[in-house]
């Protein structure tokens, strides 16, 4: 035979019976977007990193006048950096949002800013993909 469920396993005034499940899957996927934020800004340092690295190594052989700035690289770095940032408050706002719809009870998926995100990774990783083909004519 069945149990009864307690009184205290239900929600308080809630006619949702799978609130918190909800509320937890919107805070993993905010950490979802703060995650991928995250790696953005580590990579975007990376980027910008390696340039002064492959510039302080040129002028420890000697030809640290062939490489005088640190080109694009710092500018893609910048960028990354900027886009984890973006990402990480594109996904605060998502949540925050989304935590009020459960509590409402009206729930509307994400459209515009899955949709954008989508298009700048997508034209970010063009402009990378551009500038190692850039880079490597170069040498």
């Amino acid at each position: 035979m069945a149990e009864k469920p307690s009184k205290d396993s239900q929600p308080p005034n809630s006619t949702n019976p799978n609130l918190a499940r909800d509320h937890l899957a919107n805070e993993r996927t905010f950490l979802a977007w703060v995650r991928t934020g995250v790696v953005m800004v580590v990579f975007g340092f990376a980027i910008g990193r390696f340039a002064i690295a492959i510039r302080q190594w040129m002028d420890m052989q000697g030809q640290g006048h062939a490489v005088p700035t640190a080109g694009l690289s710092v500018w893609f770095g910048t960028a990354a950096i900027l886009a984890g940032m973006l990402v990480c408050l594109a996904g605060l706002v998502r949540y925050r949002r989304t935590r009020e719809q459960i509590d409402l009870g009206n729930f509307q998926p994400a459209g515009f800013i899955i949709d954008l995100v989508g298009i700048l990774t997508a034209l970010f990783g063009l402009a990378l993909a551009a500038y190692l083909v850039y880079v490597e004519l170069q040498f």
